[in-house]
């Protein structure tokens, strides 16, 4: 963390400390969020670092298709919507 916001924490503490919600939620202080870049609306992670709470911007995923179905269009003249491929059965 650089000497800035370490100093604006300890004033912004010493004057206001945040609290948590009912609902679990606590304001992080805007010089922090400018700081690391926290948007409204930004994933973030949490992890347990000894006896501390960290909380980091979660690394940008692309959203992956649950299936690959569709990724790869074909040449030939698509199948018509009312086709019954039970009806192939019974020819040679």
């Amino acid at each position: 963390m650089s000497g800035s916001i370490t100093k604006y924490y300890f004033l912004f503490s010493a004057a206001m400390l945040p609290t948590l919600t009912t609902k679990g939620q606590v304001t992080i202080p805007r010089a922090m969020r400018q700081h690391f870049g926290l948007q409204p609306g930004v994933a973030v992670q949490f992890a347990i670092e000894g006896d501390h709470i960290a909380l980091r911007p979660a690394p940008s995923l692309r959203e992956v298709p649950a299936s690959a179905f569709g990724l790869i269009r074909s040449r030939r003249k698509s199948v018509p919507a009312d086709f019954d491929a039970a009806s192939l059965a019974g020819q040679p």
